[in-house]
């Protein structure tokens, strides 16, 4: 998780790296910087082209791939200005006073993510107490009775999801959603259910009772993934840490008998009703083995090529342009301990070693704690150097 020593920039050539960012930077942000080309896109068609495997007019960069509120700002992305913001579920009714507690507290109070938090709250998850996990009691499929999983799928959840979308994409702005899970869609919500260790010993064990329970929760995301496509998302948000960085949680045998076809079952949804709907596909670690798998059911995008887990580079030379890159920059380490002109040499060395057709730049890991000299570094190499 440790910066590599080849990417640090010494003194000098750090500072003049930075006098040349500062210079080329537009005060009027990525949707209107030109790079000399004649065709100049706003973020919403320079996003499209880059995700298709096509040469944008500029690479485009976000911060990740959820809304998050750092530095005093509800919407970092917008902050910073990067070419996607991100659309969400309304949480469940009765959540309120939950969700204005969160937001009440200071700024120097980190509890973790608000949605997040939301989330567990939603599914009865617990993870801070020792309290049972919601699914722990089930012995059989039978057992999973209906009213054990929340209700994802009530219209007040989305009510206002097109008209959020219209209003991006009216500013030129690409817009990426996921729809509601616990931290996963299949595999991270059946586990945080049932337990871990538990849920492990289920795909070995007891098939029928993983099937039910993953069926549920595929009915649920293949509506919700049908309310994204039908609002007009450009970017479908699917997530599953399926991995670390020494490889798969399973093998993929056990990944390609529960999984895959489930995975392909919402993709097809999708794509029935939005034939030009881009997937995208997050999983923590090393999950290279997945690849070939993934794109065969349609996925477009894999994220985020965590640096000191997966060799981009070296996928990019064997794939080509497809599937796109979302992600790449920098180790846990590197954000939150490194230096500015560290970010903006790992930022060259993506841009140099994987090119500009098929990728969106972005941290690889979470930037809660990374100092915001950090983030505004990368910000200002991606306009600068993309």
């Amino acid at each position: 998780m440790t910066p590599r020593c080849e990417d640090a920039l010494g003194p000098g050539e750090a500072r003049t790296q930075q006098r040349h960012v500062t210079a080329l930077v537009s005060d009027t942000g990525p949707d209107t910087m030109s790079i000399g080309r004649k065709e100049i896109m706003d973020s919403r068609e320079r996003v499209r082209a880059a995700l298709s495997g096509e040469h944008p007019d500029h690479v485009p960069f976000a911060l990740g791939f959820f809304p998050q509120s750092l530095y005093g700002a509800p919407d970092a992305d917008e902050l910073f200005g990067t070419d996607v913001r991100f659309v969400e579920f309304d949480p469940p009714p009765g959540q309120q006073d939950f969700t204005a507690y969160l937001e009440g507290l200071p700024a120097n109070v980190h509890v973790g993510s608000p949605g997040q938090l939301r989330t567990y709250w939603e599914w009865g998850y617990h993870p801070e107490t020792a309290a049972e996990h919601p699914l722990a009691a089930a012995r059989s499929a039978g057992d999973l009775v209906e009213g054990l999983l929340p209700d994802l799928t009530h219209p007040a959840r989305y009510a206002q999801v097109a008209a959020q979308m219209r209003s991006l994409q009216s500013r030129g702005l690409a817009v990426a959603a996921p729809p509601p899970h616990l931290g996963g869609e299949l595999f991270e919500s059946a586990y945080r259910l049932r337990g871990f260790e538990r849920f492990m010993r289920d795909l070995l064990e007891n098939p029928s009772l993983v099937g039910y329970l993953l069926d549920q929760l595929t009915g649920m995301l293949v509506h919700n993934t049908l309310v994204l496509a039908e609002a007009g998302v450009d970017v479908l948000l699917l997530d599953d840490d399926v991995a670390s960085c020494g490889g798969l949680l399973m093998s993929p045998a056990t990944w390609r008998a529960y999984f895959k076809p489930r995975l392909s079952r919402v993709i097809d949804a999708a794509r029935e009703t939005a034939p030009e709907i881009l997937v995208f596909y997050h999983s923590d670690g090393d999950f290279t083995r997945l690849i070939p798998d993934l794109t065969q059911i349609g996925v477009d995008v894999i994220n985020p090529l965590q640096p000191d887990c997966m060799n981009a580079r070296a996928l990019r030379e064997s794939l080509g342009p497809r599937p796109a890159f979302w992600g790449t920059v920098g180790s846990a380490r590197l954000w939150d301990e490194g230096s500015p002109e560290m970010i903006r040499a790992e930022v060259r060395e993506r841009l140099t070693t994987l090119g500009a057709a098929g990728l969106l730049l972005a941290p690889a890991y979470d930037i809660d704690f990374a100092p915001r000299e950090n983030v505004a570094a990368f910000v200002e190499a991606a306009r600068a150097w993309g």
